[in-house]
């Protein structure tokens, strides 16, 4: 999608911020449900992408961008678990954490893999948002603390240095 086509997707209210809160919703169904990726891809889009407020002044989900995520974490979850795997504390795996952390750092690291377009600040700071959807504990700040680290990694020189 060109730069253009971003800009008019945004401002016909196409909302990624909503479409990666559905994608851990959908992963986190697909993880404990065992759905299948094309079915769980049109319940999404045919029940649950429209507007994010009662009363329909919310953005509705960039159903593109949704999709894109979930074929991309499929496709690339060999890849993605052992680099989360390392990055997590000692005695800990992906497998042995919740499951929606473990959906959140799955979409994630998918961004900062392969969706470039996208700065690692932003894929960083919404999903830190999402993790917040769903807890008050210190599940975010786990979230935060993985996310930059394998920012770090996956996309040098992008962050500002440690002090």
């Amino acid at each position: 999608m060109s730069a253009a086509e971003g800009s008019a997707r945004r401002s016909k209210g196409l909302s990624r911020s909503q479409a990666r809160l559905a994608a851990v919703q959908a992963l986190y169904q697909m993880d404990l449900a065992q759905t299948d990726l094309a079915a769980i891809i049109e319940e999404f889009k045919a029940h649950r992408l429209g507007k994010d407020a009662d009363d329909g002044t919310g953005t509705e989900a960039d159903a593109e961008h949704f999709a894109n995520v979930l074929r991309g974490v499929v496709r690339r979850q060999r890849d993605i678990d052992p680099i989360v795997d390392k990055q997590l504390a000692e005695g800990w795996r992906l497998t042995r954490i919740d499951s929606i952390v473990r959906a959140i750092l799955r979409a994630a690291v998918f961004e900062l893999m392969e969706l470039h377009d996208v700065p690692s600040r932003v894929v960083i700071s919404e999903y830190i948002d999402v993790a917040h959807a769903f807890f008050e504990g210190d599940e975010p700040r786990v979230v935060n603390g993985v996310l930059d680290a394998l920012a770090r990694q996956l996309r040098p020189g992008q962050l500002p240095e440690r002090s």
